[in-house]
């Protein structure tokens, strides 16, 4: 089994491949600090999964997760982050991931995720598939970013981060005129005015750090 793990936090990939290392069908074990690293290595190596934190330098998880469905690149995918939110979960999964755990309480899963993504399945602990299946169920008081489409999310996160809308075209590959319609867009139905107000109300719903 290969295996790719991209995290920018070196202790975090520390700790991923002691477990990783403990699985005895694993042959080979390849880690990168940053989104456009990882991309590069998917790419470029045939990994059996692929280990991605969502918050990164240079490409987000997501941002990595689109541009392989951009170019059709088939790769099992095992989310791991910080970042518990159901929301991200379920636009981790619309973007081909096949799995998502959270790093505060995910080391004692994570063999058992690796081997059943490896294995074609698909991985979710059970306290976040309870939450997402209620989520399902009642569909209420949802909030005002879980309206966006996949493409607008991704540009609020990096609005929000600071990063400029000439920094974001470049990173999506898109023009600078495409990513201020998104801006104007996701404002919009957000309803809010400014970039300030996209970082405040993603600090306050814990959508960044």
């Amino acid at each position: 089994m290969n295996i790719l793990i991209a995290d920018d936090h070196a202790i975090v990939r520390e700790g991923v491949k002691q477990i990783v290392r403990g699985l005895p069908e694993v042959k080979l074990i390849e880690e990168v600090s940053d989104g456009n690293e990882a991309f590069a290595k998917i790419c470029s190596t045939e990994y059996d999964v692929v280990i991605l934190d969502i918050s990164m330098p240079g490409m987000s998880g997501l941002d990595v997760l689109q541009r392989m469905k951009d170019r059709n690149i088939q790769a099992r995918v095992l989310m791991f982050s910080f970042y518990p939110q159901e929301q991200y979960a379920i636009r981790a999964f619309k973007l081909g991931a096949s799995g998502y755990l959270s790093k505060d309480s995910a080391f004692d899963e994570l063999a058992t995720a690796i081997r059943k993504i490896a294995a074609g399945g698909r991985y979710v602990s059970a306290a976040l598939a309870e939450r997402l299946l209620f989520q399902d169920i009642d569909p209420a008081g949802r909030l005002p970013h879980e309206a966006l489409s996949e493409r607008e999310f991704q540009i609020m996160i990096q609005l929000a981060q600071g990063h400029s809308v000439t920094e974001i075209a470049h990173a999506l590959f898109l023009s600078d005129k495409t990513v201020s319609t998104y801006r104007a867009r996701l404002l919009e139905k957000m309803n809010l005015r400014t970039n300030a107000d996209l970082t405040m109300y993603a600090l306050k719903n814990k959508l960044i750090e």
